[in-house]
């Protein structure tokens, strides 16, 4: 099974860490990236950044430069979003079976478990493996983070998409394609908030095998940036988002502890790996 990998190079926090997880494991890497480093909503980025630190790790040269002009500012950021993606998958997709589409802030704890569920998806005739993310708010202390979690705490699962694809695969939004999926989930039964109670478990990992995805795990002034590149523009620009988040920054454990009370937005503090570098 021939894997390639395609990343979008626009964050420099959890680059070098994301891609060391898998560089053993896949054939090329496709460098997708704005030639004006321009984001999608036409604020700047920081690219030049982000391209030294492949530079140093891609030992083995199996990194593919292919730039090209994504801000276009007359589409929706989300647009933009899938028009990157399936450019870079396209590319990607020459001489190999499936293609990874990792995001830069998202690190895999276990190569093998993800490879090993990638196979069994092949076998079962799958064209994506939806495999779990554990999505980081915040950290709050060396190897101590909130994280979203169920109402009572427990680990719960989340799918930005197809973290695996075959090679070829049209998407439909940002990373989502409508294809068969292989879904690996944290517990037999669906653990993700978002979707249907009775949704469809193929494969159940433990929590400490799961992609970890450090989303919101920034300090102050890079979270801020974040929020002006980022396609989810909507999101991030309804009042209050910001504070909130600094406020269960600050007080992470009675986040955690009224986490039951609240109708939305559970938290839980764990104790996860540290990627390497420590906080960006």
């Amino acid at each position: 099974m021939r894997l390639a990998a395609y990343v979008l190079l626009a964050d420099p926090s959890f680059l070098a860490a994301s891609l060391r997880a898998y560089y053993d494991r896949v054939d090329r890497i496709v460098l997708s990236y704005d030639e004006t480093s321009t984001s999608w909503t036409g604020t700047p980025l920081p690219v030049d950044e982000c391209l030294a630190i492949v530079k140093e790790l891609d030992t083995d040269d199996k990194c593919v430069h292919a730039p090209g002009r994504f801000a276009r500012l007359d589409e929706h950021p989300l647009d933009n979003d899938t028009f990157q993606r399936q450019t870079a998958l396209d590319e990607a997709s020459r001489d190999a079976d499936w293609v990874l589409q990792l995001d830069t802030d998202e690190v895999m704890l276990s190569p093998d478990a993800f490879v090993g569920s990638l196979g069994r998806a092949e076998a079962a005739g799958a064209s994506g493996l939806d495999f779990p993310s554990r999505w980081l708010y915040s950290r709050v202390a060396p190897g101590r983070y909130l994280e979203a979690s169920s109402r009572l705490g427990r680990p719960a699962a989340s799918y930005p998409g197809p973290l695996a694809v075959r090679a070829g695969t049209r998407l439909v939004h940002a990373r989502q394609a409508d294809v068969p999926l292989y879904r690996v989930d944290l517990g037999p039964w669906n653990t993700d908030p978002a979707r249907p109670r009775d949704a469809i478990v193929h494969e159940v990992v433990d929590p400490g095998a799961a992609v970890l995805h450090f989303s919101w795990v920034r300090r102050p002034e890079a979270m801020r940036q974040k929020f002006g590149w980022s396609g989810h523009t909507a999101h991030y620009s309804r009042p209050g988002v910001y504070e909130s988040w600094v406020e269960r920054t600050r007080h992470p454990r009675r986040t955690a502890l009224t986490s039951p009370f609240r109708r939305r937005d559970w938290f839980r503090l764990v104790t996860v790996p540290e990627p390497p570098g420590g906080e960006p």
